[in-house]
C-alpha cells in the first residue's frame, strides 16, 4: 500500500491529516505537479485524470478521490471516528463536509486557476486545458469572502464545523483556510469564533502532517 502525494498540494494534505488523526502511517511516493509529472503515462496509469492523492492497495486497486481515501482508512480502522459515530452524527459530517468544499475549497480553486500564472491555460486540473478566466477569479475571492463569514456563525454555536466532535469537516476548512493564504485572502480579524476554532485545531498534531 502506498500514498501518491504532493505535500504542497491541498488534496492530498486532507488525507495525510487525516491519517495522522488515526495514527496510521503508510508509505508515499511523491509526484511533482509543477514538473507535470502526474501527465506522465506511468502516473495516468494508477488514474487517468491526473490527480493527486491516489491510494494504491495491496492487490493492485486505485482510490483516486481525498474522502474516498478517507472513507476506506474510516471502515478500516473505526478509531477515533472522523466521520461520525452514529447515522445521524454521520450524516450531519457528511453535509458540512461538502459545505467546506463546495463553499470554501473549491472557492479558492477557482480563485487561484484562473489567476496565477502557474496556472495559465489550467484554469481546471485534468488533461484538457482551459483558459483562465480573470472574472472567476473576483468570483471566487468573493466566495471566499462569504465562505469565512458562514464559518464565523457555523462555529458559534459549537467547538467544531459539524458538532462536538472533531471531524473530516474540521480537516477539509482547516486545509481550505490555509489554502486561501495562496491568493493572499486570510480570516478577518473580527471572526471571533473562527479564528478560536483555527487555533484549537491548527495546534493539532496532525495539522503538520
Amino acid at each position: 500500500m502506498r500514498l501518491y502525494d504532493f505535500a504542497p498540494a491541498p488534496s492530498p494534505r486532507r488525507v495525510r491529516i487525516f491519517l495522522a488523526e488515526k495514527g496510521i502511517e503508510i508509505p508515499t511516493e511523491q509526484v511533482n505537479l509543477r514538473e507535470r509529472e502526474q501527465f506522465d503515462d506511468a502516473f495516468l496509469g494508477l488514474n487517468p485524470l491526473g490527480f493527486v492523492p491516489v491510494l494504491e492497495l495491496d492487490d493492485g486497486t486505485h482510490i483516486c478521490e481525498s474522502v474516498a481515501i478517507c472513507r476506506y482508512f474510516e471502515t478500516l480502522q473505526p478509531d477515533p471516528p472522523l466521520m461520525g459515530q452514529d447515522p445521524t452524527e454521520q450524516a450531519l459530517v457528511e453535509m458540512w463536509n461538502r459545505r467546506m468544499e463546495l463553499d470554501g475549497f473549491l472557492a479558492v480553486v477557482e480563485a487561484l486557476r484562473n489567476a496565477h500564472p502557474a496556472f495559465a491555460d489550467r484554469a481546471l486540473p485534468g488533461l484538457t486545458n482551459h483558459p483562465q478566466i480573470p472574472e472567476l477569479a473576483e468570483r471566487g475571492r468573493k466566495r471566499i469572502d462569504i465562505f469565512f463569514s458562514v464559518l464565523e456563525e457555523i462555529l458559534e454555536g459549537r467547538p467544531y464545523v459539524a458538532g462536538d466532535h472533531f471531524s473530516i469537516a474540521d480537516i477539509t476548512a482547516l486545509v481550505t483556510v490555509d489554502f486561501a493564504r495562496r491568493v493572499d485572502m486570510q480570516l478577518p480579524d473580527t471572526l471571533e469564533h473562527t479564528h478560536r476554532w483555527y487555533q484549537r485545531v491548527s495546534e493539532r498534531p496532525s495539522a503538520r502532517a
